[in-house]
């Protein structure tokens, strides 16, 4: 497989599956990202860029049963893999190597 840098949605996915145990589908990832980060993101924004992960190895799905109501659909579960848990490492901390700095201008009164 070969290594591409996660952007800033693929990180927000990756990082919100994690949150979710582990394991989540569409309408709970979104709804980790607007309560933990205050990002609305699109079903329409959401689901391709899920489709690249899975397609890329940093993602898994399964389908799971069809909800209980009647003409219920079945959710599409995403989990992260192994290769997917080093990517969003390794990207983090690529992001925390360049925020590092920001602590420091803050404190010494810079404007951020």
């Amino acid at each position: 497989m070969p290594r591409h840098n996660l952007g800033e949605l693929e990180q927000f996915l990756v990082l919100a599956i994690l949150q979710l145990g582990g394991e989540g589908y569409g309408a709970s990832i979104r709804a980790i990202i607007l309560e933990r980060a205050g990002r609305s993101i699109t079903p329409g924004a959401i689901y391709p860029t899920l489709d690249r992960l899975e397609a890329r190895g940093v993602l898994r799905s399964r389908v799971g049963d069809p909800t209980p109501e009647r003409g219920g659909r079945a959710r599409r579960h995403f989990r992260v893999t192994p290769a997917g848990l080093k990517e969003i490492r390794r990207s983090w901390s690529q992001t925390s190597a360049l925020a590092a700095g920001l602590h420091a201008l803050k404190a010494r009164g810079g404007d951020v």
